[in-house]
């Protein structure tokens, strides 16, 4: 009797270093991304808007690469070409593989940013940069898929309004599917090392 005592326990403790064993070995194959992993999110699936030259984008266009969705506005002083700078800085860091990184800049605010302007201001961080502009109709929808906060904030004028934003952005792997929530300032090289992970195949 005392044998299988002995022997059971020997084997419950055999047992439990297994299972521990194999969490651990789960812990070590996660990625460790500087960003938020949020990855099997239940929001910020996807778009369908238009871009700066009127056509219709969505998630799927941009198949095979990381892809870095920042909300804001074109008269944002700093917090949004810190962002879409960051994104710029990040693809250079990433060399060959800085063609695989999409900057995505969806504004909230579609009255004063036009295509024409959206287009000039998209220039400076780089030729293959997307803004996207939805309609006044659309913007509730977009910004609640996303958990997005906007608010006008009145001017002096009828035209010198700003807008209070969310200040993060989102990356989706190659695969089209959400991954990390990016606070805001955490710098390109943080950025650019998530994005050689995701691009990795992790």
């Amino acid at each position: 009797m005392l044998q299988r005592r002995v022997f059971s326990r020997a084997a419950l403790a055999l047992g439990l270093v297994a299972v521990v064993g194999g969490l651990m070995g789960c812990g070590q194959d996660k990625p460790a991304f500087r960003a938020v992993d949020i990855t099997g999110a239940d929001y910020a699936q996807g778009w369908e808007l238009s871009d700066q030259d009127g056509q219709v984008r969505t998630l799927k266009d941009f198949a095979g690469k990381a892809v870095v969705v920042f909300f804001g506005f074109t008269q944002c002083p700093d917090v949004c070409p810190t962002a879409l700078q960051e994104m710029a800085q990040a693809k250079q860091l990433l060399g060959a593989d800085g063609a695989r990184l999409q900057g995505i800049f969806i504004t909230v605010d579609p009255e004063r940013d036009t295509p024409e302007l959206l287009k000039a201001y998209m220039a400076n961080f780089g030729p293959d940069f997307v803004a996207l502009r939805p309609t006044l109709e659309q913007l509730p929808q977009v910004t609640k898929d996303f958990k997005i906060y906007y608010k006008k904030v009145e001017g002096k004028t009828p035209t010198s309004y700003t807008m209070d934003h969310s200040a993060g952005s989102f990356t989706f792997d190659p695969q089209g599917r959400i991954r990390l929530y990016n606070r805001h300032a955490s710098g390109a090289e943080a950025l650019a090392a998530d994005v050689k992970i995701l691009l990795s195949g992790k």
